[in-house]
């Protein structure tokens, strides 16, 4: 850890902040559906009276006939909310890259707070009510959130290395688990003087972090000095295969991890079927040099959006963080409306259990995280998770989770395998995606990739909020589970090539490891006898 100095641990919690601010302003308004659609229904004042007139007085700010009309409209504001967050995440990924990314940051946090409290704030306490102003604001509040991932992804991957990219961007991850339990917490201190007040709180914290990021955030290393943490380093691309601390420096290594990883990562000395060493070859070729930008100096050219797609593994993983982003989301969205609907609990009891999803999230992503910094690999450890996860499902959909107690442990189990893969998807292997082989160095690529992938996973989130609530309507929440479940089995199908390429990597590792040894010993047992070492390399690869 003495290659950390306080520059990181400021960059660590300013980033992990304020991705938590943007999604504390989020999960309000996922916190606050049940009483928003109770003020924009009918409410009766007695058992008697059915209907209050004249109706332009008592019912003004009624949009709807009941709460079952409100729900389609809630689920369509979701809908066009990760609609325009998708299409934001394409273009700010780009938008990051070429521009300075604290200011991208600054702005979309400040502009989006404004957004939100123009939403649930100001269209209240003026009495303005309106579906359709209510559906561009929040496309406007959709657009403007997008700058916040790949931003602050990027930041973090120009940062920290590979070494520990797992393990940290693992923890790091966790910010949009916080951020959901800060805006629940926050809701439901103030929710009960009315839902305005909620927006008033969350927007106001998201303000001024923005505020702090565009005075003291540090976008990269060489800002102040620094060198990048993966300069020194070179990454050999591997097709569709995302395999991580390749090229470590000498002195981190011991002496038969340096010689097994040199002969793995030999693409041109090691063959798959034959294995010959040439004295002559380099176990690392030199990368070849970035191209650099006439306009920005030495900055290197930001990647397009095309270049970006056509990284190894940046198409399966974007298409596997959809199917997950839907199940993620789903729960964001819906899951303290689910808890007040089906189990009839106050508001902001639902909101508070609601908040053990993340806490398992939480722990998921900075376990998994961890494990694949040692595996090397990431989809080893993705798959196995995702298959467990679909158990999991379908036991917090069964009759054990009717009390408290058990809803909230199941609800974490959840969490954990669903939310903590798609924290590492969209943090630890963003980044390395962004980092790997042809653009290794080039801190102008993360944004996009990091875009490409969290936007792709969005358009499959706005699918599913307006299936869950037709779902829903029609079959009920059992098969609003049945539809988690098949989306967590494509998640994984759509990983499912990248799995095999790196289980063979693994195998072929421990086969050559196992030589390594062996040659050690042959080496040395030579040695003592007075043998030759040629005749035991012989004796090894022959």
């Amino acid at each position: 850890m003495s290659k950390y100095t306080h520059h990181h641990a400021a960059v660590f919690l300013m980033t992990f902040l304020s991705y938590a601010f943007f999604h504390a302003t989020r999960k309000t308004f996922s916190n606050v559906k049940s009483t928003i659609s109770d003020e924009w229904s009918p409410s009766y004042h007695n058992n008697t009276v059915n209907y209050t007139k004249p109706d332009q007085i008592w019912n003004t700010r009624h949009l709807f006939n009941s709460r079952k009309d409100a729900e389609p409209y809630l689920g369509i504001l979701d809908a066009v909310f990760m609609i325009s967050y998708a299409v934001g995440l394409y273009i700010s990924g780009m938008i990051g890259d070429r521009l300075n990314m604290r200011l991208v940051l600054s702005f979309g946090m400040c502009s989006s707070a404004i957004t939100v409290l123009v939403f649930g704030v100001v269209f209240e306490w003026i009495h303005f009510y309106n579906k359709y102003v209510y559906v561009i604001v929040w496309i406007l509040n959709g657009l403007l959130q997008s700058t916040g991932w790949p931003t602050v992804v990027a930041i973090m991957g120009n940062w920290f290395g590979r070494y520990s990219r797992g393990l940290v961007l693992g923890l790091w991850s966790a910010c949009a688990s916080v951020g959901n339990i800060i805006g629940a917490f926050l809701v439901s201190g103030v929710l009960d003087y009315g839902y305005d007040y909620a927006f008033l709180l969350t927007s106001s914290v998201l303000f001024a972090g923005g505020v702090i990021n565009f005075f003291g955030l540090v976008s990269t290393p060489n800002e102040i000095g620094l060198s990048l943490p993966d300069k020194d380093t070179v990454v050999h691309p591997k097709e569709y295969s995302v395999v991580v601390n390749e090229g470590e420096p000498r002195e981190q290594l011991s002496d038969e991890e340096y010689s097994s990883n040199h002969l793995f990562n030999d693409r041109e000395t090691v063959d798959e079927d034959e294995m010959e060493i040439s004295s002559e070859a380099p176990l690392l070729s030199s990368p070849k040099p970035l191209p650099v930008s006439p306009q920005t100096g030495d900055r290197p050219t930001a990647i397009g959006f095309c270049s970006a797609l056509c990284l190894p593994g940046v198409a399966l993983y974007a298409l596997a963080y959809a199917c997950l982003k839907l199940v993620n989301y789903s729960f964001f969205f819906w899951l303290p409306y689910y808890l007040h609907n089906k189990y009839g609990w106050k508001e902001t009891v639902a909101d508070d259990i609601s908040i053990w999803y993340d806490v398992g999230g939480i722990i998921g992503g900075t376990l998994f995280g961890f494990v694949s910094d040692r595996f090397q690999h990431r989809s080893v450890i993705v798959i196995p998770m995702l298959l467990l996860g679909i158990p999991a499902l379908f036991t917090y959909n069964s009759d054990l989770s009717q009390t408290l107690t058990m809803n909230g442990i199941l609800m974490a189990v959840v969490g954990f395998f669903i939310g903590g893969v798609a924290n590492l998807v969209s943090a630890a292997i963003s980044a390395d995606l962004g980092k790997q082989g042809p653009v290794q160095g080039n801190s102008e690529a993360l944004a996009t990739v990091t875009g490409i992938v969290d936007g792709t996973g969005s358009v499959g989130a706005a699918i599913g909020q307006i299936l869950v609530p037709v779902i829903q309507d029609g079959l009920g929440w059992k098969s609003v589970f049945y539809l988690f479940m098949l989306m967590t089995l494509l998640t994984a199908l759509c990983i499912l090539p990248l799995f095999i390429r790196e289980v063979k990597d693994l195998c072929k590792q421990s086969r050559m490891k196992a030589k390594l040894s062996r040659f050690k010993g042959l080496s040395v047992s030579n040695e003592r006898a007075g043998g030759s070492e040629n005749e035991d390399t012989d004796q090894l690869f022959n």
